[in-house]
């Protein structure tokens, strides 16, 4: 209580006591951690709860200009079509790809980067995360220019100096579906590895001795020291490449904006773009994204299972 004065009112003091409880509880240790996650709680229930509880609502309705009438499932009962099927198709073939490659290829360079091998590491670290902050669409103008159809782009350049003869990159199904992958790579590949070598810090130097001690190959030493410490990090970076994987957009957009030919770069949300927003058609758009939904949710499950990510340390 703040000492009083003979020129202090009853009325002041009694605030004064108010704002040293109201200071006290706002400083307690059971609810300054409830304030510093309140800016992530609110953000997700305004950015991510309510859109998407919004467009489950959405996907029963047919919704017009001004006008929004309830259809029942007549939405889901269109989206089973050839058209998402091969979507679906693109997109699954674009995860497994993504996957394997952003989490093999970075767990290799991760521990090559960690050895006495390379130099200038702080420099590789650093130059690892800036194909991450470039612009997609900027990226993928790059990558069209150096993948065209004409003889003189780089590509093609390259394959006629080593006796092979020009592609169309963007028009067959194999090398659509190479470049999505490898410009998903390109931007992200370093980010893996700033993650794998984060995990890499954790591992005891004492196991690695013990290991060299019993005469334990380099092989060995990865695949019975490194890998096991990685599995946390592992899991984490397969799951988030499963959930970006089938939430990409912009890598095929930025290749084909009005459509690939024969559908070989359409993806699910590409699917879900052009039925909602180009064809104006926004409650069977909302369908698409709950089934997309739906199985994000049931392959990340599945795969957090599968990798045990749900045991105890200890089991």
């Amino acid at each position: 209580m703040l000492p009083t004065s003979k020129n202090t009112s009853p009325e002041m003091t009694v605030t004064a006591n108010r704002t040293n409880k109201v200071l006290k509880f706002l400083n307690s240790k059971k609810v300054v951690p409830y304030i510093f996650v309140s800016p992530f709680i609110l953000s997700f229930l305004v950015l991510s709860l309510y859109p998407s509880i919004q467009a489950i609502i959405m996907s029963f309705q047919r919704v017009l200009p001004g006008q929004t009438t309830y259809i029942g499932m007549s939405n889901y009962s269109r989206v089973l079509n050839p058209t998402f099927y091969k979507a679906l198709s693109n997109t699954s073939i674009y995860v497994i790809l993504t996957v394997l490659i952003l989490v093999i290829t970075p767990i290799i360079l991760a521990v090559l980067l960690d050895s006495k091998l390379v130099k200038f590491k702080t420099l590789f670290r650093a130059s690892l995360f800036l194909p991450a902050l470039a612009s997609t669409i900027v990226a993928g103008m790059v990558f069209r220019l150096m993948f065209g159809e004409t003889d003189t782009a780089v590509a093609n350049q390259i394959l006629n100096w080593i006796g092979l003869e020009s592609v169309d990159w963007r028009y067959n199904a194999w090398s659509g579906m190479f470049l999505m992958v490898l410009l998903c790579s390109w931007r992200w590949m370093g980010v893996n590895i700033l993650y794998f070598l984060a995990a890499l810090q954790n591992v005891p130097r004492e196991l690695y001795e013990a290991a060299e001690m019993d005469g334990a190959s380099t092989v060995k030493k990865f695949f019975y020291v490194t890998l096991p410490f990685l599995k946390p990090v592992t899991i984490f970076v397969t799951t988030i490449s499963v959930i970006n994987g089938f939430r990409m957009f912009e890598e095929s957009f930025v290749f084909w904006e009005a459509g690939s030919p024969g559908n070989i770069g359409l993806t699910v949300v590409g699917y879900l773009y052009q039925q909602g927003i180009q064809q104006n058609d926004m409650g069977f758009g909302a369908a698409i994204g709950v089934v997309l939904m739906l199985i994000i949710f049931a392959v990340s499950f599945i795969q957090l299972i599968l990798t045990g990510a749900f045991k105890k340390g200890d089991e």
